[in-house]
Parts: C-alpha cells; sequence; structure tokens
C-alpha cells in the first residue's frame, strides 16, 4: 500500500508578496519615530554641550533621508528577513540591536579615534541608543508584518 506523501507545499506561497513593503515602511515608521523623540530631546542635553562647535547650524537633509533610507533597508534586510524566515519576530530584537550597535559604533568610534575633543559620553550614549533603538524597531516590524500573515498558513504548519 503506498504510503501518504509529505504535504511539500512551500510555506512561502502563503507569506504574501507585499510582506518587505510593508517591514520597511513599518521599520521605518518606528525607528524614525523614535530618532526623532531621541534627538530633540538629547540634542539640547548632550549634542550641544558635548559637541556645539562641531555641529552645522543646519541639517543637510539630503544626507539625513539617505541615512534613513539605506539604514532601514539594512534593518530589514538583516534583522527583520531572517527573523520572518524563522517565524521568530523576538529574533529581530537581537539582530536588531547587534546591527545597531554595529553601526553606531562605526560612527562614533571613528570620530572618537579621528577628532579632537570627542567626548566618550556621546559614543556611549550613541552605542546603548543605537543598539536599543535599531533592536525595537526592528522587533515590532517584524511582529507586525508577520501577525498581518500568519493567520493565512495552513492549519497543518507551525
Amino acid at each position: 500500500m503506498p504510503t501518504a506523501m509529505p504535504d511539500n507545499t512551500d510555506q512561502r506561497s502563503t507569506r504574501p508578496a507585499w510582506r518587505w513593503p510593508l517591514a520597511y515602511l513599518l521599520a521605518a515608521f518606528f525607528f524614525l519615530a523614535m530618532d526623532a523623540v531621541w534627538l530633540t530631546v538629547m540634542s539640547t542635553r548632550l549634542y550641544q554641550p558635548a559637541l556645539g562647535h562641531l555641529l552645522s547650524p543646519t541639517v543637510d537633509w539630503t544626507a539625513a533621508a539617505l541615512f534613513y533610507v539605506l539604514y532601514i533597508a539594512g534593518l530589514v534586510y538583516f534583522a527583520v528577513r531572517p527573523a520572518l524566515a524563522q517565524g521568530r519576530p523576538a529574533l529581530a530584537l537581537g539582530r536588531g540591536a547587534f546591527l545597531g550597535l554595529l553601526a553606531y559604533a562605526t560612527y562614533d568610534l571613528t570620530n572618537q579615534a579621528t577628532l579632537r575633543d570627542w567626548p566618550w559620553m556621546v559614543t556611549l550614549a550613541d552605542l546603548a541608543w543605537g543598539a536599543f533603538a535599531t533592536g525595537l524597531a526592528a522587533w515590532i516590524a517584524a511582529a507586525l508584518t508577520r501577525s498581518t500573515y500568519r493567520r493565512a498558513r495552513p492549519a497543518s504548519e507551525p
């Protein structure tokens, strides 16, 4: 008697194609919201007192926009995507925090090594902030994105 073949239906078929743009938009929304609050609050408390002599009087919005577009793409690719692939949104928290630590460390430690009078307090605050904000934004984006399609999975899937 023939044995039943396991169902090899591609699990990806139940995951909508729009999950990546959704993940990107969610990550961008939450990261930008948190970063706007951080920069607004910490500008006068940390950055102006410590780096006022280095700060430009105006923001280069083109450079800022390019940073956020690229950074969020990296956040989705390196943190959200693996978490969604494994069906574990919490994985995005750790991967995002590590990505944030690396990215902010690249900026701050390079400044620490090359600029005169770069304060360690700024470096430490930025490293903590980068890890926290990136991890949290990645986790929220992964969890919300996954919640939009996990109910569409067949009952036999985990």
